[in-house]
């Protein structure tokens, strides 16, 4: 801090002055925020949810239209989770979560 003024006027400036440099650095250093969380654990849930849906939905339909000795279904719901796993974790690491 610079030396103490000698006018009242410098005071006032001085005091703005310093005002102004801590919501600068507040700006500048927003600090946590606890909805980041929040929405990194939706994102995390719709990868993983939306190619898992997608497989069983696939794999019914292709039960009803080519049917096989094993169960489509199951074979791409398990397919989905893998997929969904896999986008989840390069997700992650793109974001740094593997610092």
């Amino acid at each position: 801090m610079s030396p103490k003024p000698d006018h009242p006027q410098d005071a006032s400036a001085e005091k703005i002055g310093e005002s102004a440099r801590r919501k600068q650095a507040a700006r500048d250093n927003p600090g946590p925020n606890p909805l980041t969380g929040l929405s990194t654990f939706g994102m995390i849930g719709w990868s993983v949810v939306a190619p898992t849906l997608g497989g069983a939905f696939l794999g019914h339909w292709l039960d009803r239209v080519l049917p096989q000795a094993f169960s489509w279904t199951i074979a791409l719901l398990l397919g989905g989770v893998v997929l969904g796993a896999m986008i989840a974790w390069a997700w992650i690491s793109k974001e740094g979560g593997g610092k």
